[in-house]
């Protein structure tokens, strides 16, 4: 229901509004990306919600560790986009149960990683709500568009790589910005950043680009403690990248990623045309068994 209201509000928008010639990319990427003077302004908008994104209990989850993953989050879109992450915003939702002392917690935990991420926040908002609530906007930058990838550049025959582990869901991701920067030069094509598992993100990733990409399960690099392939493929918030390059660029990835001391790169597939709709190898993703029989997953949508 998510990504088909995304599609219902994109329409409407083509439909009323004249696009502003500083609009590079729009709606169907991790971030939008508009040019400003010289620059490229690269912007992306995140929330998280009490209830429906964290349920806090002092065992499990606090709210320093909700203000850590919300801007992780936002900034997550931009190392998608490969650009340098510069300022966030956060609109804070504070609730008669947490209160001011909740709502401060959670911006030390932004704080925290804005230091970490190199990022700067500028302001925001703050207003009553009935359950806690943060919602991010995050500015990156780029020189020109040759330094940006997007969701629409895999062709066939390249390889389908990921950064890091998946399925762990840490409490405090660091969000891929220098690996994000490394890919773009070192070739990739196209890329996405895993928020909600790898099966749902893949799968835009391929129909952006009018393709398939075939997944091979078994090689998907489990996080610690992570035993079967249906948790690593279908976990929310991993906040690695999924991306495309040909090979030729797979010497270049690989080191690019190691002299920015960044996670390492796991080969996990290929992509190939898209066949049928509704058929094995349909555009979008084909998540694969050992045996090559196509194992029907999907990632997290929200549903209202």
């Amino acid at each position: 229901m998510e990504r088909s209201l995304i599609e219902a509000i994109a329409a409407e928008l083509e439909l009323t509004l004249r696009p502003s010639r500083r609009l590079v990319r729009g709606i169907g990427d991790d971030a939008a990306v508009v040019r400003s003077g010289g620059a490229l302004c690269v912007t992306s908008v995140d929330a998280m919600v009490e209830g429906v994104h964290f349920r806090l209990d002092e065992d499990v989850e606090r709210p320093i560790d909700v203000g850590w993953r919300a801007l992780a989050g936002a900034l997550s879109d931009l190392a998608a986009m490969g650009a340098r992450a510069g300022e966030a915003y956060i609109a804070l939702g504070v609730s008669p149960q947490g209160g001011e002392t909740a709502a401060l917690e959670l911006m030390r935990g932004a704080l925290e990683l804005a230091a970490q991420a190199e990022t700067t926040i500028a302001g925001g908002d703050v207003v009553a709500s009935p359950v806690l609530s943060a919602c991010v906007t995050v500015v990156g930058w780029a020189e020109s568009e040759s330094e940006l990838l997007a969701r629409d550049g895999a062709r066939v025959g390249e390889l389908v790589g990921v950064t890091g582990t998946l399925g762990g869901r840490p409490s405090r991701p660091l969000p891929r910005l220098r690996e994000g920067q490394a890919l773009a030069r070192a070739g990739a094509s196209a890329m996405i950043d895993i928020s909600d598992g790898l099966a749902g993100d893949a799968r835009q990733l391929g129909e952006s680009s009018g393709v398939c990409l075939q997944v091979e399960l078994e090689r998907l690099p489990l996080a610690e403690g992570v035993i079967d392939w249906e948790q690593g493929a279908t976990a929310g918030e991993d906040y690695e990248l999924c991306f495309t390059a040909p090979p030729g660029a797979r010497a270049d990835v690989e080191r690019l990623l190691r002299e920015v001391g960044g996670a390492q790169a796991t080969w996990i597939g290929t992509v190939t045309p898209a066949g049928p709709p509704g058929g094995p190898g349909a555009q979008g993703v084909s998540l694969r068994d050992p045996q090559g029989a196509e194992v029907p997953l999907r990632g997290f949508e929200h549903s209202w």
